[in-house]
């Protein structure tokens, strides 16, 4: 089954869907969703009932492509109806009575809580990572559970041709298709990983094709960049392709990279149709741009979903202007803190109170590296959060106005001035299954399905080993890892995960005995809140970090410049590692 990923996010470029469907694919699935993303789309929805899903589906992926796909046979799966599945569907369809075709639309259901909300913050749930209370029910904006793949299955079973789903997990668009071809079962645990891990690969589109790769410059022509294709068999194997004369690059490199990003603990990836283990997985080429993947195993899934809820907190706002000259550093951060001061000064003196937080960071003077520096030209990112936007208003005020009393080098392009923006918090909690009602409706009206039973049975997991560096004659080199290592990093919430995967199998040894937990900790000391936890993934040759509370809240709930630790692959790939010179490639 050749199955395509053509959306990573809400807004991605629309260049995938022609070009996946020239390539021949089985089904395109699309991920728009993001717990920021589900914000938005909640705010949309407020404003317009008919709002609240991922417009893009409709007006670029679909609507120009439709009779394409419906005369290729091609299926289609999407989680574009956010907190608004049903007017997604609808919208669909009427583009389809508008065209004279006969697709099918089918729409998932049951994944909003926010009809029931009061009753479930009466529950006194917590916050899953930092035991923090439910927020008041007012200030929520949004309360989706994630669900599954076997509603997209039925649908697909029932004869839908295209199946729009509210929030499910990423990787469930593609493992919903594999479990109505493949005819899996909620007990075939080992194929429900290996088809949640295609999943995940396809889940970013062309980061699995040369996207983000640690060797960008081995990446020819991205503006054109291919993306993926599974070719899946009935085992869980999949080969990683692109279409044929696209640009980027499918190789070992890339496709590991995808495999762990965000992922948090590999021998327990918990996903509501199972527990997968990834530590064991094999990454190999079979040819140019053909990457073979295999090896996922599975355990019985947990017993609850995961909930994410966004909610009020607050407001925010910053500016990113420019010194350049002499002392370009220090004059930077000069002007962040006299504006800072002038802004407290004018609070107090309105009776306001003080900001709740603020952010400094110069970019181009080390601060997102972690290592001061000196040059001649940075930019400045001030931001800070008020309870009201009054109050970061008057920082955004004092900043325009402090220009003639600043230090020389100010400059900048800008338009008109920023404006104070809400801040969404994130809260994740787990809600037993049979406290979330799922609905499918295949053209004829909702109807209850039930979610078949993936939780029982034991299957215990093997303590993945890496073993201590071989006793050798080798001569040993000192080299920043990237001479040695591939890398790639995200967001798990407030938390980054950071994945490293060795260049060669023989040299995870000697990067296991050095990136300790301790020494990636001090690595990142500069934003690190919380501990470093450290994972073996010695079938893809890997290790992968997860740094708890080291993203300032992460999301739009955070000041920093990189919200998300999407470059913080770019950090520890500059740690120095002592490796045999032979293992390196000059």
């Amino acid at each position: 089954m050749r199955i395509g990923g053509a959306s990573g996010y809400w807004g991605e470029s629309a260049m995938a869907t022609p070009q996946l469907l020239a390539a021949g694919v089985d089904v395109l699935v699309y991920d728009y969703l993001a717990e920021i993303t589900m914000s938005l789309l909640a705010r949309a929805k407020a404003k317009d009932p008919e709002a609240g899903f991922a417009t893009d589906f409709i007006t670029a992926a679909m609507k120009p492509h439709l009779a394409e796909i419906a005369a290729s046979g091609t299926k289609v799966i999407s989680n574009a109806g956010g907190v608004n599945p049903v007017a997604c569907a609808a919208a669909l369809r009427a583009l389809i009575a508008k065209a004279g075709l006969s697709l099918r639309v089918a729409v998932v259901t049951g994944d909003d809580l926010m009809p029931k909300a009061a009753e479930v913050a009466g529950a006194d749930h917590r916050e899953m990572f930092s035991g923090e209370s439910f927020p008041a029910v007012d200030r929520l904006a949004s309360m989706n559970a994630y669900l599954g793949a076997f509603p997209i299955a039925k649908a697909l079973r029932q004869g839908a041709d295209i199946v729009v789903t509210g929030r499910c997990v990423d990787s469930a668009v593609t493992l919903g298709a594999l479990i109505a071809h493949y005819g899996w079962g909620a007990q075939d645990w080992d194929l429900l990983a290996a088809g949640s891990l295609v999943g995940h690969v396809l889940e970013c589109g062309p980061q699995a094709t040369g996207g983000n790769f640690t060797d960008w410059r081995d990446v020819t022509n991205r503006a054109e960049i291919g993306y993926p294709i599974a070719e899946v068999a009935a085992d869980g194997s999949a080969v990683i392709t692109k279409p044929e004369g696209s640009g980027g690059l499918v190789s070992v490199g890339t496709v590991s990279e995808q495999i762990v990003y965000e992922i948090g603990d590999p021998g327990a990836y918990l996903l509501p149709d199972v527990t997968c283990d990834f530590r064991d997985i094999k990454v190999e080429a079979i040819d140019d741009d053909r990457v073979r993947v295999s090896g996922a195993k599975g355990r019985a899934a947990p017993p609850t979903y995961k909930v994410c809820a966004t909610y009020a907190d607050g407001w925010r706002a910053g500016i990113t202007p420019t010194f350049y000259g002499f002392d370009a550093v220090d004059k930077a951060r000069a002007f962040a803190s006299d504006v800072i001061a002038r802004t407290e000064a004018r609070l107090r003196s309105a009776n306001l109170p003080p900001l709740t937080e603020t952010s400094v960071e110069v970019i181009g003077g080390g601060s997102l590296l972690g290592r001061e520096q000196t040059t001649d030209e940075v930019v400045v990112k001030l931001a800070a959060r008020h309870p009201d936007a009054i109050g970061v208003g008057v920082l955004l005020k004092e900043a325009a106005g402090i220009g003639l009393a600043s230090a020389p080098g100010l400059s900048g392009f800008a338009g008109a001035r920023p404006k104070p923006s809400p801040v969404v918090r994130l809260f994740s909690f787990l809600l037993p299954k049979d406290e979330v009602a799922v609905d499918l409706d295949i053209g004829d009206g909702p109807t209850p399905f039930a979610v078949p039973d993936s939780t029982s049975g034991q299957h215990d997991a093997q303590e993945a080993l890496i073993n201590d560096p071989p006793q050798t004659d080798d001569t040993m080199i000192d080299v920043p890892l990237i001479k040695a290592a591939w890398a790639r990093s995200g967001d798990k919430g407030a938390s980054a995960n950071v994945g490293v995967i060795a260049r060669h199998p023989d040299l995870l040894p000697y990067l296991w005995e050095q990136l300790t937990e301790e020494a990636v900790a001090e690595r990142f000391a500069h934003i690190l809140e919380g501990r470093v936890q450290r994972f073996a993934m010695p079938g893809l040759s890997a290790i992968n970090f997860l740094l708890t509370e080291s993203l300032g809240g992460g999301g739009i709930a955070s000041l920093r410049a990189d919200a998300q630790g999407k470059g913080f692959s770019q950090v520890i790939l500059t740690m120095p590692v002592r490796v045999p010179e032979r293992l390196i490639t000059p």
